[in-house]
């Protein structure tokens, strides 16, 4: 089942999405990030990267996700930037890629800033895209 739900704040807007932790719902994730990102105009080569790196944390989070977990997905949009935060609960003993590797790489060249936090029962990779300076 999927779930979104809106949360102001005085900051920021705050959008919740709530997937099944399978390949075949990642297409949501990419069309709601994209969709932010227009609200925001960014350039369509930004957006396209923030898709590809959505895509890419994604995959690393279902890489180490529980049986039947959710991808929890929370948007923060500012007047310049969107932050992606993709939670999802671990199998136990499983971990990340480190980030040394070639998916960081990605995450990193994609995106303003990339940052992973692991507890024993979850994961969160959150991505921090700004708007190029001048739109």
């Amino acid at each position: 089942m999927t779930h979104m739900t809106t949360q102001p704040t005085t900051d920021d807007d705050v959008v919740l999405l709530t997937v099944p932790a399978d390949g075949g719902y990642l297409s949501v994730l990419r069309t709601a990030t994209a969709g932010l990102a227009a609200r925001l105009h960014f350039a369509l080569d930004e957006i396209e990267d923030l898709r590809i790196a959505v895509d890419e944390a994604c995959a690393m989070l279902l890489a180490v996700a529980g049986r039947d977990a959710e991808l929890r997905c929370r948007f923060a949009v500012t007047e310049n930037a969107l932050t992606v935060e993709v939670t999802v609960p671990t199998k136990r003993g499983a971990t990340l890629p480190p980030e040394s590797s070639f998916a960081w790489k990605v995450l990193t060249a994609l995106t303003t800033s990339a940052r992973a936090t692991t507890t024993g029962e979850a994961a969160t990779i959150a991505l921090l895209t700004r708007r190029a300076a001048g739109r």
